[in-house]
Formats: C-alpha cells, sequence, structure tokens
C-alpha cells in the first residue's frame, strides 16, 4: 500500500527495467501508467520519449482522465559501445536523443500535471553517468547529463507548491537485454559476463526487481525528504 492511488507514468515500460517498475507500482496499489514505442509490448500509451507531440499528447490524456500526476519514472533507454573515434556521429546523437532529451522532455512537460499535487520524479541514469568507460562515449555522455540535469529539476522542482522531488537511480549492470547487448558485441559473450560479475564486490549482477523496488522507495512518501540525489544500486562497483 505505500503507492495506494498514487498515478505513475513510466517510460521504456516494455523493457526489463520499465516493466519491472510497472508490476511493483501496482503490487503497492499504485496505478502504473505504461508507456513505450508503438508495438512494443502491452502499454497503455504509445510514446517516443524523443517526441515532444508524443510527450503533449500522452501528458494531455493523463490529465483528461486522471487530472493529476504523482509520479514519473523515465526509464527510457539505450546503449551503444564505441570509443569517441569509433563512435560515429548518428548514434551519439541517438543515444542523446533517447537517453538525455527523452529525459529533459518528460520532466519538462509533466512538471505542469506533477506541481499539482507535489509528487516525485525518478529518472534512470547509470553507473556509467558517475564513472567513465574507453568504448562508452555516448552513454557516459547521456547519462552523465541525466545526472545533472535531474539535480537542476530538483532545485527548481522545490520552489514549487507543492514541492516535486526529484532524483536519478544509478544501476550497474542489471540482469536484461541492455547487459545482454553490451556482451553480444564481444568475441567470448560467456567470458565477458564473467568478467563483469567479477568487478561488482557483490559478485553479481543486479536484478530489475532491486531497481524496481528502489523506484518505489522514491515514489513513496517514505522517500519525502530526498531530492537531488544520486542512488547507486551497483554491488559497491563504484566504491571501489
Amino acid at each position: 500500500m505505500r503507492l495506494k492511488d498514487k498515478i505513475v507514468l513510466i517510460t521504456g515500460a516494455a523493457g526489463a527495467i520499465g516493466s519491472a517498475i510497472v508490476d511493483a507500482v501496482q503490487e503497492q496499489s499504485g496505478v502504473a501508467i505504461a508507456s513505450d514505442l508503438a508495438g512494443r509490448g502491452d502499454v497503455a500509451h504509445a510514446l517516443d520519449v524523443t517526441s515532444e507531440a508524443d510527450w503533449l499528447r500522452v501528458i494531455a490524456a493523463i490529465e483528461q482522465s486522471s487530472g493529476r500526476l504523482d509520479g514519473l519514472v523515465n526509464a527510457a533507454g539505450i546503449v551503444a559501445v564505441g570509443s569517441v573515434e569509433d563512435t560515429d556521429f548518428a548514434t551519439w546523437r541517438r543515444v542523446m536523443a533517447v537517453n538525455l532529451d527523452g529525459t529533459f522532455l518528460g520532466c519538462k512537460y509533466a512538471m505542469p500535471l506533477m506541481r499539482r499535487s507535489g509528487s516525485s520524479i525518478v529518472n534512470l541514469s547509470s553507473v556509467s553517468g558517475l564513472v567513465g568507460g574507453h568504448n562508452l562515449a555516448a552513454y557516459n555522455a547521456s547519462k552523465g547529463g541525466v545526472r545533472l540535469l535531474t539535480k537542476s529539476v530538483a532545485l527548481y522542482g522545490a520552489r514549487q507548491k507543492p514541492p516535486v522531488r526529484c532524483n536519478s537511480v544509478h544501476p550497474a549492470f542489471i540482469e536484461g537485454p541492455l547487459v545482454d547487448s553490451l556482451v553480444a558485441q564481444v568475441r567470448d559473450p560467456a567470458s565477458a559476463r564473467e568478467r563483469m560479475a567479477a568487478m561488482v564486490p557483490l559478485g553479481r549482477f543486479g536484478t530489475p526487481a532491486e531497481v524496481a523496488a528502489l523506484c518505489v522507495y522514491l515514489l513513496s512518501e517514505e522517500s519525502a525528504f530526498v531530492t537531488g540525489a544520486e542512488l547507486t544500486l551497483d554491488g559497491g562497483l563504484t566504491a571501489q
């Protein structure tokens, strides 16, 4: 009952993490509004997070049906492997568009509806938004941008009456298609998975359910004094 009757919009809801967040919101008696690209999963709204028109349409539909929005989880994201030299400009722009522009547009267009009742935004960043990787130029830049955008939105949201909180979540390797796509790009995927798990002090990958549980905390009243924070979920990876 931690999210009883709270209306929460989740982007990227057809993905492993997004769908886990939808399930967790519903389990805690919240109303989960799932969104993703058209044709991806069983979602309430088709939403391309890079499209202003899509955001305006979805927010208008929620306003008409509910009159408020208590939570937003910007979980849509993509990854591309490549160094600064290897990454072509089109790939760079696509990663930035989905990961950073999509988060910006969500915060921007949801804000008028969210400040009606006081609410919470959760932005999915990554440990790659805190530390660099030689072959993650675009992904590092986009997730680092999400980290600081979150802090700006949090400071602005704190000025609203009632306030709108905003925090970022920074997972390490999480079981699912994103990690699968990363390891699939190397010669020996099995060995790559072993090396990645060995980098984590707890010795394993995280799960989508663990990310979802942290999101539920940030969406709930239990975190009423938490805003502008960056919460790592990395098995101790960034403590080294």
